[in-house]
């Protein structure tokens, strides 16, 4: 059996949504395809595809080796243009992961007008605020805030984002502008969870780092409903810069005790190191890096 023949036939059998499909775009009897597919799962071991009256439905299995086989023989192709020489548009399927809030207000933005510039590449966005793991999820690039790991992956810093505490001016009208990080105790505070998990907040860099006790009088597990709490009045709360750009420009929220401020989180694109970067990946770090440089800097 040639597998990655066995590959090819899988996958396009379930973009075309059955196998009569697969025979007529690879041009090749019916019987060869459901052939073909069978003796994938024999060699595997396993059932990759349900085969219903209408349409293929994947197993669980048969989801994660097609996002694999997808990307096996985009690397295949990869490598027989680079051994011939053979210059064509980039191609193929990328998978592409960034925290919530980040991804849809910056990261989003640049994948469309990136397939609107490679239209033979089709993209995934992948949206969550724990970490992706590249290799475990068959993701290509992953745009990171934070400290990262030491890791065989390639990182590619994009800028740096503030930590910042504010709060609304209905709020502070009401219960006083805190002037130093002591004044914290006798405030509410909204605690977004997905950052900080417990009371207390920490200032100031390097040596100068303060831990400062606060009441979480409302916690929540998204930096969305942090800032609308913060907004309606509930307390002081403390995000992401980005995540309350909008908010602090309409003053809704003003931003408190910044001379205080912690270090800045750093921003990396950071993606597997092939042995052959792939054109695809190749053409979205070339369009993507210096947008996101320029929308976190803006």
């Amino acid at each position: 059996m040639d597998r990655l023949d066995a590959m090819a036939t899988l996958i396009a059998a379930i973009d075309g949504g059955s196998l009569s499909a697969a025979s007529r775009k690879l041009g090749m009897p019916l019987a060869t395809v459901s052939r073909k597919v069978s003796e994938l799962e024999a060699h595997l071991r396993t059932q990759l595809v349900v085969r219903t009256s209408r349409k293929l439905l994947l197993t669980e299995a048969g989801q994660i080796y097609v996002v694999a086989s997808r990307r096996i023989l985009d690397e295949v192709e990869e490598a027989e243009r680079a051994a011939s020489g053979e210059y064509r548009a980039p191609q193929g399927h990328l998978t592409i992961t960034a925290p919530i809030m980040f991804g849809r207000m910056h990261v989003a933005p640049v994948v469309l007008a990136f397939l609107q510039a490679y239209p033979e590449i089709d993209a995934r966005l992948v949206l969550a605020d724990h970490v992706v793991s590249l290799i475990d999820d068959h993701v290509d690039v992953a745009v990171r805030v934070g400290p990262l790991p030491d890791s065989a992956m390639v990182a590619t810093r994009l800028g740096e984002i503030r930590r910042v505490t504010c709060a609304s001016p209905d709020y502070l009208a009401a219960r006083g502008t805190p002037e130093t990080l002591a004044a914290l105790a006798s405030h509410d505070c909204v605690m977004f969870e997905g950052l900080y998990a417990n009371t207390v907040w920490s200032f100031g860099r390097g040596k100068q780092v303060v831990t400062v006790p606060v009441r979480s009088r409302f916690a929540v597990n998204t930096a969305d409903a942090a800032i609308a709490a913060a907004v309606a009045g509930t307390g002081i709360t403390r995000v992401l810069s980005y995540q309350v750009a909008e908010a602090v420009a309409d003053g809704k929220l003003l931003l408190l005790l910044q001379s205080f401020e912690p270090e800045p989180l750093p921003v990396h694109l950071v993606y597997p190191a092939p042995s052959l970067l792939t054109l695809k990946l190749r053409a979205f770090l070339d369009f993507a890096g210096p947008r996101l440089k320029a929308s976190i800097i803006g």
